[in-house]
């Protein structure tokens, strides 16, 4: 309803004539009412809308480009190291380990959980929240998440090479008599399957990868082939698709006159290979295929790195550039960053589109287009570097101490 706040005042304008009501062909009809009203809507959003959108993409900006110029130690918590532990970073958390047993410890410095046992050559493998600790040449395997133990494998045959899934599923070559098998294990112990190899048949496995959900198993096998070598890569189906399959046998690649020392799956869908002479991507959560190669030639490859997004390897260099060339490809197999640094590194860390090299007296940290964010000395010998959840934010493991760094 239309309102009169004055109606006396009103009335007398209408009653002495000065009040007009405009013609029917000077007024605007209801639809250019209605037509000019959502124009206005229309700009006005779209003004308030480029604004937002241009506050939000220079703040995007001003956070990823972001440089630190110092680091601030805080937080640190004394733990003990023995002689011969050595230290990983698994989600956010530090895993140690020796030949007595393997614990978990907390950015705090806090023991979440500790597991005792006897090894004479403990190595572990991770994926994701697991860590399986497992003694070469012995018979068994300690399955663990951060949370704690999920159970113990004995493997009956000596171990020559394990990895883990995400779900505590390890995949492990043991040595046989007369043949290699390969057997998959729940966290529990239970065979879930098995087959094995033989070098006249298929060649001895020398890596092995499973699949972060547990479906695919990556094998490489070097066998003699007329007086050479050659590699086959193969994929083997443990999910509903492979049961069909012989020996669940889903896709392989020769490669004659190549030895390929190196197969790692980066996610549930896509895997690499390093060999003397080129890097092999397959991509594929059923029955990988080849997606990408890239021929290195005579260059030596001196490292290799790996996420669930990128592959980074590590070339020596020759250049003014920098001692050493980082090739990065992201988990399609696409190049996407070429860059260069001096420092020797003891590790490369992809993470939260950073990349982080270091090594037990300095770190550098740049973005994915090469852009150097951080580089600087640490006060103190660092032995594993774990990133937190901030990308300015670091758990540091020291020989006697867990300290969190702050880059300001």
């Amino acid at each position: 309803m239309a309102e009169v706040r004055d109606f006396a005042s009103y009335a007398e304008k209408v009653n002495n004539g000065n009040y007009s009501q405009r013609s029917s062909e000077d007024e605007p009809s209801y639809k250019e009412k209605i037509r000019n009203h959502k124009l206005a809507v229309l700009f006005r959003t779209a003004g308030i809308t480029f604004v937002v959108v241009l506050l939000v993409a220079l703040i995007y900006l001003s956070w990823r480009d972001k440089e630190y110029s110092e680091a601030l130690l805080e937080n640190e918590a004394p733990i003990t190291n023995g002689l011969d532990s050595k230290v990983l970073g698994l989600g956010g958390h530090v895993i140690q380990y020796s030949k007595d047993g393997v614990s978990c410890i907390n950015p705090s410095g806090q023991v979440l959980w500790n597991q005792t046992y006897e090894m004479q050559n403990p190595i572990a493998r991770t994926c994701g929240s697991v860590v399986a600790v497992g003694d070469y040449n012995g018979h068994n395997i300690y399955v663990n998440s951060t949370s704690g133990s999920m159970g113990v494998i004995d493997t009956n045959l000596p171990i020559r090479d394990f990895c883990v899934s995400s779900q505590g599923v390890v995949a492990v070559v043991l040595d046989g008599t007369d043949v290699t098998w390969i057997y998959l294990y729940d966290a529990e112990g239970n065979t879930i399957a098995n087959f094995k190899t033989t070098m006249k048949d298929s060649g001895y496995p020398i890596d092995i990868s499973i699949s972060p959900n547990a479906e695919l198993v990556c094998v490489s096998y070097l066998y003699p082939d007329e007086g050479a070598l050659k590699t086959s890569v193969a994929f083997f189906n443990f999910g509903s698709v492979g049961q069909n399959s012989i020996d669940n046998y889903a896709s392989g690649y020769e490669y004659p006159g190549v030895v390929v020392p190196y197969v790692q799956f980066m996610n549930t869908s896509s895997c690499f290979a390093v060999s003397d002479d080129r890097v092999m991507f397959y991509t594929g959560d059923q029955k990988p295929v080849s997606q990408a190669d890239y021929f290195t030639g005579e260059e030596e490859i001196k490292s290799v790195f790996n996420s669930e997004s990128y592959v980074g390897l590590v070339f020596p260099n020759s250049t003014t550039d920098g001692a050493y060339r980082l090739q990065v490809y992201n988990d399609k197999g696409d190049s996407i960053l070429t860059t260069y640094f001096d420092m020797e590194c003891s590790e490369i860390i992809f993470n939260n589109k950073q990349i982080i090299i270091y090594n037990e007296d300095e770190c550098l940290i740049m973005d994915m287009n090469g852009h150097v964010k951080y580089h600087d000395k640490f006060e103190v010998p660092v032995r594993t570097m774990v990133p937190t959840g901030i990308r300015s934010k670091f758990t540091l493991v020291t020989g006697n101490s867990v300290v969190t760094m702050n880059l300001k």
